[in-house]
């Protein structure tokens, strides 16, 4: 069965992750299921103000948090690569200069020390404010894309910015070095509903049914009242670079309660006869919380 074909469900003891102490963002989920790790246990990065955190789970629903901020970063990204893992992140130089860097374990708790993959260079991925995000490392034939995001726009009812453009960097060796396109693959459009505003994020996977992949993006759109929001919509592609809309309408959209104003960031796997998306949600504009949750497609538990 095609993934455009199945049903997404909230899990019923959504939001699964509180943000850490005080804080009042979690968010950027990324995972890996027990087949992928050396324990056999379900671990999650995700990240609040104060850097990345682990999370551990013996079914992925219940979660416990291994000890502070791993360190500095946002929106984290891992990637299996044999007996190694590429943490992939994005961290902040300044206030207005990002770059996106990785690191590597073979046990998924000693890392080691960053190595830089991208930094901003083309005047689309900012000019007073200059940066590269939310990383997304695939393999392909022919070597490792790596999809960002770049540019900023400005959500005056939320009082922070969201992604403009969505670019793609190649290489051969999955940490590079790096090329990049010269210009964006995904961008906002005034004529399109879920990215009138930004094009937000990208996690990109190979399509399961066919050639081709398969794209999970969060746009960054203003609806019908006004507002900003952001929803999950799939997309698809021949070749990785021209994307689609498979569906019309958003797998994961904006309700009410914890995931009243906007619907983020993911990271989704084949688990099993089922399909596993954890993402985060903001239950407010200009004060709100973000939690992480997860919806499932394929067999339910």
């Amino acid at each position: 069965m095609n993934l455009e074909d199945l049903a997404w469900r909230d899990h019923p003891s959504n939001p699964l992750i509180e943000p850490p102490g005080r804080e009042w963002i979690i968010a950027d989920p990324t995972f890996l299921p027990p087949d992928l790790t050396p324990d056999g246990k379900w671990h999650l990065f995700a990240h609040s103000l104060r850097g990345i955190h682990h999370y551990i789970s013996i079914d992925g629903i219940g979660w416990q948090k291994r000890g502070g901020a791993l360190f500095s970063g946002m929106r984290p990204f891992i990637f299996p690569d044999g007996d190694c893992f590429i943490l992939l992140c994005e961290r902040f130089k300044s206030p207005w200069f990002s770059e996106i860097l990785a690191r590597t374990s073979n046990d998924l708790e000693k890392w080691s020390e960053p190595q830089i993959l991208i930094t901003p260079t083309y005047r689309w991925e900012g000019a007073l404010a200059r940066n590269c995000g939310n990383p997304c490392l695939v393999k392909a034939e022919d070597g490792y894309r790596l999809y960002y995001s770049a540019g900023i726009v400005w959500l005056p009812d939320c009082g922070f910015p969201e992604p403009r453009y969505i670019g793609m960097a190649t290489s051969d060796k999955p940490l590079g070095p790096f090329g990049k396109l010269p210009t964006p693959i995904i961008w906002r459009s005034a004529s399109d509903k879920w990215r009138n505003m930004g094009a937000g994020a990208i996690k990109v996977i190979r399509n399961p049914c066919g050639k081709g992949w398969l794209g999970f993006n969060n746009g960054i759109y203003r609806d019908e009242m006004g507002k900003s929001r952001s929803a999950i919509l799939l997309l698809g592609s021949d070749d990785g670079n021209e994307w689609r809309y498979l569906l019309n309408e958003p797998i994961i959209a904006p309700t009410e309660g914890w995931k009243r104003a906007l619907v983020y960031a993911l990271d989704v796997r084949k688990c099993g006869d089922q399909w596993r998306l954890y993402y985060n949600a903001r239950d407010g504009w200009l004060k709100g919380r973000e939690r992480i949750g997860l919806a499932i497609a394929g067999v339910p538990d």
